[in-house]
Parts: C-alpha cells; structure tokens; sequence
C-alpha cells in the first residue's frame, strides 16, 4: 500500500497532471486511496498526497462516499466559515495526528468531474462536505491548508510538523 506523503515533499507543491487513462489500474488505485484514507482516519485523500500526481481524490464525509476525477470546483457560496481544519500531510511530530487550525473556506460549492468508468459527477456542497471538496481541491492545484493561513498561524504549524 502506498504510503502519506508530508509537508516538505515536492508531490505536494506540484499541481497535479489530468488523468487520461480510466483502467483496471485507476480503479484499484482509487480502491488504494480509500485504504489509506480509512488506515490515516482521513475524510478526503487527493492523489498527489500518496505520491501520484494525477487530478483525483476520494472523500467519506458527512454520510457522502466518493470519488472524483480532473474535477472542477465553483463556488457557489462565497461567504466565508471559519472552522478547525487539518490536514493528513501535516501531522505533529510528536503526535503524528494532524494539525488543525481555524481556517476560511467558501460556504457552498459544487464539484464536477468524472467517475472511474468516465461517468460525469456533479455535487452541491454546503458545511464540512464542502470544506472537505476545496481542501482535497487545493491538493490538486500545490496548495495546503496552511497556505491559506495568517502568517503566524501558518509558523506554528509547520514548526510542530515533521
């Protein structure tokens, strides 16, 4: 099984290449990514976060399981919520659990992409389903969670991160 990828490593600041090819190996590394997603206690897993540069992430939250690829995400609701968040990719060193922090995401989104067979997905998000959506998202494009952070708040972190 592949395994986390931390702060530090290039996968994570590289935004992801689209995936082209929909196989047997796409879905079993969808079905890998579920593994370490429920193995880390995670609610969402993008690719590049186990080394895979490709435009895909799993999610299990709020009562919603799934799977999407090369997705697109509009906002639907620019007004911000404030609330803990954190990120499997940047665990404490001491504890090797994530470090959480209160970070502004958009209210409501919607995301759209493709299913492993190709098939086209479409889901309106509002709470932690749609706080889940743009961090996994932000994962596609290089970015982290701690990048959305005040400067100070972003120190903290990372200083506590491997």
């Amino acid at each position: 099984m592949r395994e986390l990828r931390y702060v530090g490593d290039p996968v994570l600041r590289t935004p992801a290449e689209p995936v082209t090819d929909f196989d047997r190996e796409l879905r079993r590394l969808i079905d890998e990514m579920f593994a370490v997603m429920y193995q880390a206690d995670g609610v969402g897993l993008a690719g590049p976060q186990i080394g895979v540069g490709r435009r895909l992430f799993v999610y299990d939250i709020s009562n919603r399981k799934g799977h999407v690829i090369n997705p697109e995400l509009t906002i639907d609701d620019a007004g911000q919520v404030v609330e803990e968040e954190g990120c499997l990719s940047v665990p404490g060193k001491e504890t090797g659990k994530p470090l959480y922090a209160p970070t502004a995401r958009a209210a409501g989104v919607t995301l759209r992409g493709v299913d492993k067979l190709g098939r086209p997905v479409a889901v309106k998000a509002r709470g932690m389903l749609a706080r889940c959506f743009q961090h996994e998202f932000d994962h596609l494009e290089g970015t982290l969670y701690v990048d959305r952070l005040g400067k100070d708040e972003r120190r903290k972190i990372l200083l506590q991160a491997p």
